[in-house]
């Protein structure tokens, strides 16, 4: 197993098909976002790593230490699942968990994506922004930024206000939490594309099994949050 994703880690190759367009009455919704970028937030948090690396348990935590008046988790792929449970009468909710009916979707929604993606790039980056009001809120944590391009996007139109941390956890322990390696996922671009990089403002090693060994890396976050308002 753990060769099979070292050698796919090297190569990572897409697997995208033709995907159906949006559907009319959320087209018309979606075509109301504006190009022109929100008002700049104080800071913005880039969370990224690979399927069972904690992000979302990561995120959901230093959420829960913030003022939900100032911080908001933004999912960049909220609008995509949204649409996607839409499209095929699925459970929206069910897809937004780190649950087997996600995961029985994935790829048939990544390659959707990746069509919608290709004409876009930052199409679904701005819709999140949006779906999820981020202009109310000073703090943005970006719980799942996936691609060089959501990367690069954030750096041409949030550059100065940016933070990137990277979660990583060993093989031995995404196993513990369920992951098994799958063709055309973990091979993807969705989870391959970020593996070069290599200048992250923060890298968190989230081989943990209790709250109490991330409270260090949560209260340094928390702090460097609240440092950024105190600027505004």
């Amino acid at each position: 197993m753990r060769n099979m994703e070292s050698a796919n880690n090297l190569r990572c190759q897409e697997h995208f098909g033709d995907s159906s367009e949006l559907s009319e009455g959320i087209k018309v919704e979606l075509s109301k976002l504006s190009h022109k970028m929100p008002e700049n937030p104080a800071v913005i948090l880039l969370f990224s790593g690979k399927r069972k690396s904690g992000k979302d348990y990561i995120t959901d935590l230093l959420q829960s230490r913030l003022d939900n008046n100032v911080s908001k988790i933004i999912r960049l792929s909220g609008p995509i699942k949204q649409q996607f449970a839409l499209n095929n009468n699925l459970d929206y909710e069910k897809l937004l968990t780190a649950s087997d009916y996600k995961e029985k979707y994935r790829l048939e929604m990544i390659s959707w994506s990746e069509a919608k993606r290709r004409k876009d790039n930052g199409f679904f980056i701005r819709a999140a922004i949006e779906m999820y009001e981020g202009t109310k809120y000073p703090i943005w944590i970006v719980s799942d930024m996936r691609r060089q391009s959501d990367l690069q996007w954030f750096k041409e139109h949030y550059g100065n206000v940016i933070y990137s941390v990277r979660i990583k956890a060993s093989i031995e322990t995404r196993e513990k939490r369920g992951w098994i390696f799958k063709p055309g996922v973990d091979d993807a671009e969705s989870e391959c594309d970020l593996d070069n990089v290599t200048d992250w403002d923060q890298e968190i090693n989230n081989n943990t099994e209790t709250i109490e060994d991330l409270d260090p890396v949560l209260n340094q976050l928390k702090n460097y949050c609240i440092s950024k308002l105190k600027h505004l």
